[in-house]
């Protein structure tokens, strides 16, 4: 499957909810994809993250983890998935935490060099974590992904309004008139 790294793929806000969206349609096992199952996409996210990442100008060039470490980074992305989402619905599970605050120091210390992606998505972690507006994470109402709502008015309900916002709003059209056509 031909796929690469475009501006929506980073719509998260943060490096670790981007990191932690790169498995497209999660809580869908027939139609799951992890775009880090190929090597090729895990060595070209750090550029990509680099180009189009929120918080890019915080971690600047970065390189895809060590082999020895990607076990470590995979387990550090699906435990960040696991406790945002579930503070996101308001379950503040202790043991959540603590499997990522363990997953965070596997990876720190599996890492290889300050520069690696895997060490950017700890900090990253971390700053959430730490995040002073915590009721500002939210989950996309079309697609599932994590995202920080930045509007002023907290109002945002998509991960990107020009892909799942025109998509749902596009969806919401064709059933009015479908409705409107039905006898």
């Amino acid at each position: 499957m031909s796929f690469s790294w475009t501006p929506h793929r980073f719509s998260g806000s943060a490096l670790a909810l981007d990191v932690a969206n790169s498995v497209v349609l999660r809580h869908d096992e027939t139609r799951r994809i992890d775009r880090f199952e190929a090597p090729a996409q895990l060595e070209t996210f750090p550029q990509a993250a680099a180009e189009f990442c929120a918080e890019r100008a915080i971690f600047g060039d970065m390189v895809a983890p060590a082999p020895d470490n990607k076990g470590n980074f995979l387990e550090l992305r699906e435990a960040t998935d696991r406790y945002f989402r579930a503070r996101v619905s308001g379950d503040n599970d202790d043991q959540l935490l603590a499997d990522l605050l363990g997953a965070l120091a596997r990876t720190l210390h599996g890492a290889n060099g300050a520069n690696g992606l895997d060490v950017a998505t700890a900090h990253s972690v971390l700053r959430l974590i730490a995040m002073p507006d915590p009721e500002r994470m939210k989950v996309c109402r079309n697609c599932g992904w994590l995202f920080i709502d930045r509007s002023k008015n907290r109002s945002r309900a998509w991960c990107d309004m020009a892909v799942c916002g025109n998509r749902a709003k596009a969806n919401r059209h064709y059933r009015r008139r479908k409705e409107e056509e039905a006898p």
